[in-house]
């Protein structure tokens, strides 16, 4: 039987879509973007589903009878909607909208973990979290003399899946751990790990930020109790994010923060509050990036994912095979499954001179320890290069950053 060809992916359409890729730099020289994993560009359909609410629908939601309240109000439970659909989430309930991943978080921490945490609980981490999906369970576990343990990694940038098991196997309060790897691009096994963790009766806390923009996300077949994101990582706006919940669970948070839009009911002897989603989204939203946000999920929704993986893995594939020719450099992360990420590092050249040289040249890369302090220390590097990709990237781009490279080790050797 005959192998069907891979899908096929027209980049160049799609970088059409997306308005900052097409300008110039430093004496009109083409921008390279190669900071994905920091954050993603916008399309033009989320600029203008923004502009338009700026322009023509700018009130205030859930609280006005005239029509730009009703209308903005419509567009900002649209967009609830939307992202509800993307990651397949039982209802459209379960969507609570925060500043962004890092809050989401703390919120799981602080009104999930913090009031049932006490003395002999613990809480797991992996080694390669993002700081944001550290520190937080390091204040709930300081506040109530709780222990945070540490799940080990290989060399390679993957989880050591034995440690893990007896990790688990000793019944943590919880387990909280990215999908994807930002400093490494490493894909954890999610959905076993969730089920070991379940089969011990742990809930799991999962850091989606790096995942939205690269990997169908399906938060029922994950059976995920919480999962975490950010809109500007899958090409929304900045200061938006999402945190999704079992509603059991979700159900049995208290508030996170008071005043307005979260109240049943208020009075001097005590308050009464509101149903999900309503009872954690105090004050005013951030309107426009929640109806932003929605133009993204549904901008995400619409791809052709098996098309964006494969053209993702050729350039990813492509970007490793052709980082590795360069004398000097070494990749750090070379785990068998992995997305949209390469870190390296040069044995002689300190990775922000690099990176200083590189955006001299229109290349916009990201360098340093990437808010993964433990990570590094574990891989005894100060930091790395990381040059992350999204879907609007190409082998053309890779060949401008290898030739930035060759004007580094120029320059320095």
């Amino acid at each position: 039987m005959p192998v069907s060809a891979p899908p096929r992916f027209d980049v160049d359409t799609m970088r059409a879509e997306f308005p900052a890729l097409h300008q110039s730099v430093y004496e009109d020289t083409p921008l390279v973007y190669l900071d994905n994993a920091a954050t993603t560009q916008k399309p033009q359909a989320v600029l203008e589903r923004m502009e338009t609410y700026y322009a023509y629908e700018n009130s205030n939601v859930h609280r006005g009878v005239h029509k730009l309240s009703q209308d903005a109000t419509d567009a900002f439970e649209d967009a609830r909607q939307a992202v509800a659909d993307l990651i397949n989430a039982p209802s459209s309930d379960q969507i609570i909208f925060t500043r962004g991943c890092t809050e989401s978080l703390n919120l799981v921490a602080q009104t999930f973990a913090r009031p049932q945490l006490g003395p002999g609980d613990t809480v797991v981490v992996t080694r390669m979290e993002h700081h944001s999906n550290i520190v937080p369970w390091q204040m709930a576990c300081e506040s109530t003399g709780a222990t945070l343990k540490v799940w080990p990694m290989h060399d390679d940038g993957t989880l050591d899946m034995e440690a893990g098991r007896q990790l688990l196997a000793e019944e943590p309060f919880l387990l909280a751990m990215g999908h994807v790897s930002n400093a490494l691009g490493t894909i954890h096994p999610v959905a076993s790990i969730i089920d070991t963790a379940h089969d011990h009766g742990v809930p799991v806390v999962v850091d989606g930020a790096q995942s939205m923009a690269h990997l169908p996300v399906d938060v029922q077949a994950l059976d995920a109790d919480f999962y975490a994101f950010s809109g500007h990582k899958m090409f929304g706006p900045t200061g938006i994010g999402v945190l999704y919940g079992k509603y059991d669970l979700l159900d049995r948070l208290p508030p996170y923060h008071g005043g307005g839009d979260m109240i049943d009911e208020v009075s001097f002897d005590g308050t009464t509050y509101a149903d999900l989603p309503h009872r954690l989204e105090a004050g005013t939203p951030h309107i426009a990036g929640v109806i932003g946000l929605g133009a993204a999920a549904q901008f995400v929704q619409d791809l052709d994912h098996e098309a964006v993986q494969a053209h993702e893995d050729d350039v990813l594939q492509y970007a490793h095979e052709q980082l590795a020719t360069i004398d000097g450099l070494r990749l750090v992360g070379t785990a068998p499954e992995k997305t949209s990420v390469c870190s390296f590092v040069f044995d002689d050249i300190h990775p922000y001179d690099a990176g200083t040289i590189l955006d001299r040249l229109g290349i916009a890369v990201r360098t340093g320890h990437h808010c993964t302090q433990p990570l590094m220390k574990r891989l005894n590097l100060p930091g790395t290069i990381r040059a992350s990709l999204a879907l609007y990237n190409t082998r053309e781009d890779v060949d401008r950053l290898v030739k930035g490279l060759d004007r580094v080790q120029t320059m320095f050797g």
